[in-house]
């Protein structure tokens, strides 16, 4: 059987059994998640059909099980069943409206990071039905950026600052900062009512869960995995409270879910919003998340150069809080 070449994250060796691939990771996807390599290595194989891969034992690393969120190590060996993948298909061409916003909403480009202020509605990356994500949209407006990958996730309806790493050993170093206490990450965020004034920090452990209708939702839950939120009162309103709110741990919706758990969900989060918050922003006309990504400090490279970048709310957001004060 004759080699089988991997698509750009690693080298692919033969293997005894026909159709599975040992790939080899290279420097590119040092520190990357698994799940992320996955989806770039199989491209149009379901989310669900690869993580039920990895719990069945079809997907290992280095011969053993793993986990979505296991960060490989460059020379890992990473073992890919035949699963199907459709006819790979040329990604639809970025529409000319995204390609001049994201143009004009470059907060910085160096030799090593580009930062974009993301707009709310367009996803970090394609799938789940969605087929241009920032990072495709990026790669094909920029096609001499050989090495664009996603330092991070925001969520589809939050905007703000978001890290791209335009070289692989930029991307391991911020991945590892991530990990620890490297990154400051600071939102503003719009939440119901009166956020009480000793109610510093949110200490509670959340957990992905599927409703009856299928979608996916985080949960407060003792099984969960411990996520700490810090929240600081920045304006106060008749109806609601404009906070900062830094995650210490990067979980999924976790600033959402914390101000749920506190009694004050955000305004605009059709997800996990009541009554209330839905009258507050039908109201105002705000259609979309009240969360945006304002403020991220970190320090890169030997020498560290120092990163402190700020990104203002968007103008829909700042005509919201107008319309609060008046």
């Amino acid at each position: 059987m004759g080699e089988q070449h991997a698509s750009g994250g690693g080298r692919a060796r033969p293997t005894e059994r026909s159709g599975v691939r040992i790939v080899t990771v290279t420097a590119r996807s040092d520190g990357q998640r698994l799940d992320n390599f996955l989806l770039r290595e199989l491209p149009g194989v379901p989310k669900t059909r690869l993580y039920r891969a990895l719990r069945k034992g079809e997907i290992r690393v280095n011969k053993g099980r793993a986990r979505p969120g296991q960060r490989l190590v460059e020379g890992d060996s990473v073992r890919l069943p035949p699963l199907h993948q459709p006819a790979r298909r040329k990604p639809p061409p970025v529409p000319f409206y995204w390609a001049d916003r994201l143009a004009g909403r470059v907060v910085l480009e160096d030799e090593d990071l580009l930062v974009i202020d993301k707009p709310a509605g367009l996803a970090v990356h394609g799938g789940s039905g969605v087929n241009l994500g920032l990072i495709e949209c990026l790669r094909q407006v920029r096609p001499g950026d050989r090495d664009l990958e996603l330092v991070h996730r925001l969520d589809r309806d939050t905007s703000g600052l978001i890290l791209v790493a335009r070289r692989p050993r930029v991307l391991k170093e911020l991945h590892a900062k991530l990990r620890g206490d490297g990154v400051e990450k600071v939102y503003l965020a719009l939440v119901a009512g009166r956020w009480p004034r000793g109610l510093s920090e949110v200490d509670a452990p959340l957990e992905k869960q599927a409703r009856a209708s299928g979608e996916r939702v985080v949960r407060v839950t003792a099984a969960g995995r411990r996520s700490v939120t810090r929240f600081r009162v920045v304006e106060r309103f008749r109806d609601a409270t404009l906070v900062e709110a830094r995650p210490l741990t990067g979980r999924t919706h976790q600033i959402r879910v914390h101000a749920l758990h506190a009694g004050h969900p955000l305004v605009g989060d059709v997800k996990y919003q009541g009554e209330r918050e839905a009258a507050l922003a039908e109201k105002g006309g705000l259609d979309r998340l009240f969360l945006h990504a304002w403020r991220l400090r970190f320090a890169l490279g030997d020498p560290p150069r120092t990163y402190d970048l700020e990104a203002p709310l968007d103008s829909d957001l700042e005509s919201f809080l107008e319309k609060l004060r008046n």
